[in-house]
């Protein structure tokens, strides 16, 4: 089988990848097309090929010869909800004055289906990429450097990254709001939280809770969890949950506003007073949090400057009018009546 290196520094080839991942040109193609006509077995073999490789097709030669398709790609975890919403919209917004299109793809948190959709955005010559949290194989970014394709990652910060990041501290963010919490008395503590795995906005977070608890004398293993997909009836569900353990919380800690909104809703539903029996946090303070009823304390997050910065920094990388670099996003806490003392 050949490797990247056995290529001599030439552009690999439809049939470089076939013959490292043991199958036929046909396939090859099948899985660039139609990758849900592939068996999975063959599309990992083939799609850590093209991987390994860089191989890109060339769907557009024109554009490509001319290095430049004035299109930016976009790829967020989800459509459902208005969580990367804000954000987006100004990132299109400043795309567009320099007269570049987006093109969005949602990828479900689904690691193996967004690693096709930044493959398909560099063979349709997308000009540079926006990704979300830093989680998924390093090879990903290894093939986007081959392909001298720039890149920013939003919602997360690091400024040691070897890509440029814009976002916040998700820990210390949610740490802060923990310590909110705390501060009025309240020990018996729960959380509504995206799955941890694949998603280090979310692992921060939680880690951000039980790194407040410890500093507060109270044991992390008495924090109460429970995992939820991000939806409003989805938290409502997640509540219910928690109301059936042993011990009832006194406050819920949602790892966002739409998680929030629906532990409110469900609450309420129950015949429970909020924040008066229980309270609810949020995070992200997306517009819902300001007509939820009650009113709903969260983490603000300065989406529209995040999107901003995010544009302005890969317009730069793909102009080479710029280095990498990284911009922090201040969150600060918003005080509303979903809180109370415990």
């Amino acid at each position: 089988m050949m490797s990247n290196d056995e290529n001599n520094g030439r552009t690999p080839t439809l049939a470089d990848v076939a013959r490292l991942a043991g199958v036929s040109t046909a396939t090859v193609s099948r899985y660039l097309n139609s990758p849900d006509r592939v068996i999975e077995e063959t599309r990992k073999k083939v799609g850590n090929a093209v991987l390994e490789l860089g191989y890109a097709p060339n769907f557009n030669a024109r554009a490509l010869a001319a290095k430049r398709t004035n299109t930016i790609g976009a790829i967020i975890p989800t459509m459902e909800n208005a969580i990367f919403a804000r954000g987006l919209q100004a990132f299109q917004e400043e795309l567009g004055r320099s007269g570049i299109t987006l093109l969005v793809a949602s990828s479900s948190y689904q690691t193996e289906l967004e690693e096709e959709q930044i493959r398909t955005l560099v063979s349709r010559g997308a000009d540079g990429i926006l990704l979300i949290g830093f989680h998924r194989d390093p090879k990903i970014y290894e093939f986007l450097k081959r392909q001298n394709v720039p890149v920013v990652v939003a919602w997360v910060f690091d400024q040691n990254a070897k890509v440029s990041t814009v976002g916040f501290d998700n820990y210390e963010a949610m740490k802060a709001l923990a310590d909110k919490v705390i501060s009025m008395g309240h020990r018996r503590i729960a959380t509504i939280t995206a799955s941890p795995e694949g998603n280090d906005r979310a692992s921060e977070r939680l880690r951000g809770i039980r790194a407040s608890m410890t500093g507060a004398g109270i044991p992390e293993t008495e924090l109460s969890i429970v995992e939820a997909e991000y939806g409003i009836d989805e938290g409502g569900a997640a509540l219910e949950e928690l109301l059936r353990q042993s011990v009832r919380p006194s406050v819920v800690i949602c790892g966002n506003d739409v998680l929030a909104v629906g532990a409110i809703a469900k609450a309420q539903e129950l015949g429970l007073r909020v924040p008066e029996d229980i309270s609810v946090t949020g995070f992200d303070d997306i517009e819902i949090a300001k007509i939820s009823s009650p009113a709903l304390t969260t983490v603000h997050v300065p989406h529209r400057r995040m999107g901003k910065e995010a544009a302005n920094i890969l317009i730069g990388l793909v102009n080479a009018t710029q280095t990498q670099s990284s911009v922090l996003i201040e969150t600060s806490l918003v005080m509303r009546t979903s809180l109370g003392k415990a």
